[in-house]
């Protein structure tokens, strides 16, 4: 058996592999506290899997708090593990060549190439507008659940421009157009176009694959039918797409 840890800014989780098959995955709030989360979501990966957390084998951890973790057997970076949890999992239409990642904290796109190696890689690290945490500062502002981001875009008949490229702007933005009688619904779908968009901009250089759509932002449909639309390809979301990270991290162990 391996465990991988994908200890991100936001949520970390953890995947429990035996055999080659998924056994056990758990997922936290990381908190003011990395390791710690990673102690817990390993310890509800390890109760899913009948197992206690000293049998789970060789560990992997990555992400933003990777380096925190101190009974980790090996720290690899996010962009190894998010392919190699691409690969693994597959398509479609085949292996995976381009993936784009939309996190809490941050959206990368990586070009694979045909052996399933990182050619290129683009991060939107510096600013949170296009990430998860975008979307969740303007649920607060709309006071609608992130849960239902989805399904409200997909009742707008014409979706609000949002042309801000800075959560703060945005935030004033959306608020003015709360105040100018546009809808909600409206508005959100405004709000999932600029994320495809800021998306768009980073994944063009990297040529006309189809998409590979994992991170915690991949579970909100309506990213994804925008970014179809923006893009003008194909998008395919993997099941739990919250944990292709983490399970990159545990086929590393595995290969080790």
């Amino acid at each position: 058996m391996t465990a991988g840890l994908d200890i991100g800014s936001v949520a970390t989780k953890a995947v429990i592999l035996r055999d080659g098959e998924v056994a056990g995955r758990a997922l936290v709030r990381t908190g003011a506290d990395p390791a710690t989360a990673a102690r817990r979501a390993l310890d509800g990966a390890a109760a899913r899997a009948g197992i206690t957390p000293g049998e789970a084998g060789r560990v992997v951890a990555t992400g933003y708090g990777r380096r925190t973790v101190d009974f980790a057997d090996e720290v690899i970076t996010e962009i190894t593990a998010d392919a190699r949890g691409a690969c693994r999992t597959g398509c479609p239409w085949g292996a995976p060549r381009l993936i784009v990642d939309l996190g809490g904290q941050d959206t990368k796109v990586i070009l694979l190439d045909e052996g399933g190696m990182v050619r290129d890689f683009a991060m939107n690290d510096k600013c949170a507008a296009g990430t998860g945490r975008f979307l969740e500062v303007m649920a607060g502002v709309l006071d609608v659940p992130i849960e239902e981001f989805g399904e409200a875009s997909a009742r707008s008949r014409s979706p609000a421009p949002v042309n801000a490229t800075c959560t703060v702007f945005a935030e004033t933005e959306v608020i003015s157009l709360i105040a100018g009688g546009a809808r909600k619904e409206d508005i959100i779908a405004g709000l999932h176009a600029a994320i495809a968009s800021r998306i768009a901009q980073m994944a063009g250089p990297m040529g006309e694959h189809d998409v590979f759509f994992n991170g915690g932002g991949a579970l909100n449909a309506g990213v994804c039918r925008a970014l179809e639309r923006t893009l003008r390809r194909k998008v395919h979301v993997p099941p739990m797409p919250q944990f292709i990270v983490a399970t990159g991290a545990a086929w590393t162990g595995a290969a080790a």
